[in-house]
């Protein structure tokens, strides 16, 4: 009898605590549209091809680039998201963001075919940068349209669900994208433009154009008029974030570069450590960002992120370091991402209206491309001169500054 009640006790136990998780992940993904949710599934399509970029570095030393001048390549790549973003925020504003995303899309696609034809040193360069001007264009558009069909008190959500897409596409792409370079990097090219040209279709079928050039979003009113570039507590959260995504970006460049080179992991393993990133969001991100917003202020929980990622860069220094530890490393660096990246994205739009919310949006993707174009290359020439460990020292160093200054933003706001 004794057994029988300890039995069904532990019973009684793991139903209630499976419906409370059950209910919890039920309550984290509730009220959200359904265009919120169908731009979300859009971005898994699109992401799942996302080969090339992770895997760009190795695809250059294989042609014999060296590892600096596969930083200048990236830079292209940055210096063309960067100005893509511009120009895609302004036509945004201006004939809305159905057109935009859709151009954009197909656009991308397109060039991704095209830059797989490309051999010479210089026609990388100048192909790499027109492909990412296209597909940077595409990030401002993205990002007011999920403005646009979320509400305030869900516009938190409505973003961490759109880096779900993304982050559960990024995991199948690098986790995929590392056995089809063991076959052919070529291959990587054309999953790209694939998925992206289809995007852009299932936009095209299942999302109605909307005449948005100058409405208020679905649940909102028009309200401040000033530009981002007259918001001076914005500008200071632009540089900081200029400098925290300048480290960020070693994730998906150097990292594998220092994987492969200095720790010998091979290729699939590589793939694998890389697609932790998106699991480990898809497990705990919409869940987290659900218990957290509104419990304390957007700077708090970014302070907090970027802390943990700069503690992630210095933890690459650990003598010895094995796929294991690496693995522990990057779940460290993913948390700090979830704590960060989200509320950021929360504090940009809340400080953007109807009518100047893709200038606000293309501020804030010109900041990541300008970190783009800049981390790459400046992590090449560090590892290259100086070596790996004085790379993690530098970034894991710059993010604790850049966490420290973003704390004492709360005080620049409250004056401003």
């Amino acid at each position: 009898m004794i057994i029988v009640k300890i039995i069904q006790a532990v019973h009684l136990h793991l139903v209630f605590m499976l419906t409370t998780v059950f209910n919890l992940y039920k309550n984290a993904y509730n009220g959200l549209s359904r265009s919120t949710w169908f731009l979300s599934f859009v971005m898994l399509i699109n992401r799942s091809g996302t080969m090339v970029i992770p895997f760009l570095t190795l695809y250059l030393i294989s042609l014999g680039h060296t590892v600096s001048s596969t930083g200048i390549v990236l830079a292209c790549f940055g210096l063309g998201a960067f100005s893509g973003a511009f120009v895609g925020g302004k036509l945004t504003d201006k004939i809305g963001f159905y057109p935009v995303q859709i151009i954009t899309l197909i656009g991308g696609g397109i060039m991704f075919f095209i830059l797989a034809q490309m051999k010479t040193y210089w026609l990388i360069c100048v192909f790499t940068y027109l492909l990412a001007f296209i597909n940077e264009a595409f990030r401002p558009a993205n990002s007011t349209a999920i403005a646009f069909y979320s509400k305030p008190e869900n516009r938190t959500r409505s973003y961490a669900l759109n880096r779900l897409a993304i982050n559960i596409g990024w995991a199948i792409g690098s986790g995929v994208g590392g056995l089809i370079s063991d076959i052919s990097f070529k291959y990587l090219f054309y999953v790209d433009g694939i998925t992206n040209i289809v995007a852009a279709i299932l936009i095209l079928i299942f999302l109605k154009p909307v005449g948005y050039k100058h409405v208020p979003a679905l649940h909102e009113k028009a309200g401040k008029t000033s530009t981002p570039y007259t918001d001076r507590t914005y500008l200071f959260f632009i540089i900081l974030t200029i400098f925290f995504a300048i480290c960020f970006f070693q994730v998906f460049t150097n990292l594998s570069t220092f994987f492969f080179t200095e720790l010998h992991f091979t290729k699939p393993v590589i793939g694998f450590l890389l697609a932790i990133n998106g699991v480990i969001i898809a497990m705990i991100e919409m869940v987290l960002i659900y218990k957290l917003d509104g419990k304390r202020k957007n700077l708090d929980y970014i302070s907090f992120g970027i802390t943990l990622v700069g503690i992630a860069f210095l933890m690459l220094n650990i003598p010895g370091m094995g796929p294991g530890l690496a693995f522990g490393v990057l779940a460290l660096l993913t948390l700090g991402e979830i704590f960060s990246m989200p509320f950021m994205n929360s504090f940009w739009i809340g400080r953007a209206s109807a009518d100047n919310r893709g200038q606000y949006a293309a501020l804030y993707a010109m900041a990541w491309s300008a970190a783009q174009s800049l981390g790459p290359l400046g992590g090449s020439q560090v590892a290259d001169h100086f070596g790996f460990k004085w790379l993690w020292i530098s970034v894991g160093t710059i993010c604790i500054v850049a966490a420290f200054l973003m704390s004492k933003l709360k005080k620049i706001e409250t004056s401003a």
